[in-house]
């Protein structure tokens, strides 16, 4: 029973704090029936319709069936760390940095097996590593690619476009970073190489399933752009789900739901203690972008962004902190320590070599990302 408890306090770390965050400010304001109004009950929504409908592509194997597709057509290691590196970075836009992670990590495990022993002990660590890099920086474009964009676009009430030209400076900015730093690794080796897969991912028999989970992605979309309610996209989502797959219920990250509500129990219950509001507030009015970074550092940036959101009005401002902020310490980003499981899982060996070069090329990118945007702003 110990093991397992702190087996769960150890996956579900950010759950807890904001459980018990959430418990510790209901001393100093007693439920009553404003606390209903803490709660985004859009953004939990949509957030849950966009992680059924991902864990229901995912099982389809339409993405490993696109990696495999692209990957049939390699002929040097470079163009090899392109192709997984930027899988990343542009799916995420579309099926949030977790789920591309989850889905390109072990495919870059096994891909690289394939191409030798020599190009898989000279690569795997700084592809994952890249891989976990354009993951965050590429998510950061749309409102759907994480989990603060989804809450800040809804609460700062920003357009599609708008959020979208925010944002295109610094991925933009972030490609070109990706691209430079990944020929950069692979300078030393850029021989020829062959993928070959032993059994090809074929997509047969799942063309209903796939058009469904696809039409449903749809529906979320004009949700989230504000064109049919969120409402009406959950019921066709759950009924969608029901008739095609009911086991993707079970996928659905259920610990990130109750994260977002413990938080917003926490910061609806400091909003109403005037002195903790106004400490708070003096300290994030005018400092947004450097404080949602250096506070994603500690707590990640999720919580960063729920916390915050409560006590400034430049939410864009923030919005760029927490993407950016993303980057830098393992915890930065929940997302990162998904890579970090996935590799330890694969190679315990290289848990130090990972840790160290992750640590540092983070903070590369995240200080070249932070002065360009001091710059732009």
């Amino acid at each position: 029973m110990k093991e397992k408890l702190i087996s769960f306090l150890k996956q579900e770390t950010v759950l807890c704090t904001a459980l018990v965050l959430a418990v510790l400010s209901m001393l100093f304001v007693p439920p009553d029936a404003e606390y209903a109004s803490y709660i985004d009950f859009r953004t939990l929504a949509i957030l849950f319709c966009l992680m059924g409908v991902m864990a229901g592509l995912q099982k389809t194997g339409v993405f490993q069936w696109v990696a495999q597709a692209l990957l049939g057509r390699v002929k040097k290691a470079r163009q090899l760390v392109w192709i997984l590196v930027l899988l990343c970075f542009f799916t995420s836009m579309a099926i949030t940095n977790d789920v591309a992670l989850i889905t390109f990590v072990p495919f870059t495990f096994i891909v690289l097996r394939l191409v030798g022993d020599e190009v898989r002990a000279r690569l795997l660590v700084p592809v994952v590593v890249l891989q976990t890099i354009a993951a965050n920086l590429g998510s950061m474009l749309t409102p759907v690619g994480n989990p603060q964009n989804l809450y800040l676009y809804g609460r700062a009430g920003l357009s599609l476009g708008s959020f979208i030209l925010l944002m295109l400076p610094y991925t933009a900015v972030s490609l070109l970073l990706i691209v430079i730093w990944s020929t950069v690794q692979t300078r030393k080796y850029n021989g020829p190489i062959q993928v070959s897969f032993d059994e090809e991912i074929r997509l047969s028999g799942k063309s209903v399933q796939l058009a469904a989970y696809l039409l449903l992605f749809a529906a979320d979309l004009l949700a989230v752009a504000r064109v049919v309610p969120c409402t009406i996209t959950l019921t066709a989502t759950i009924i969608g789900l029901m008739l095609i797959d009911r086991s993707i219920f079970a996928r659905v990250d259920y610990s990130l739901l109750l994260t977002f509500v413990g938080f917003f129990v926490f910061i609806g219950n400091m909003g109403r203690m005037p002195a903790f509001h106004d400490f708070l507030q003096r300290i994030v009015s005018g400092h947004e972008l450097l404080t949602g970074a250096a506070a994603s550092q500690l707590i990640s940036n999720v919580p960063a962004a729920l916390l915050l959101s409560g006590f400034t009005e430049d939410l864009p401002a923030l919005l760029v902190g927490v993407n950016l902020g993303g980057l830098g310490t393992l915890i930065a980003s929940m997302a990162s320590l998904i890579s970090y499981k996935l590799v330890v899982r694969e190679e315990s060996g290289v848990k130090g070599t990972y840790f160290w070069h992750f640590t540092l090329v983070n903070i590369a990118f995240l200080a070249i990302l932070l002065l360009f945007a001091i710059l732009l702003a």
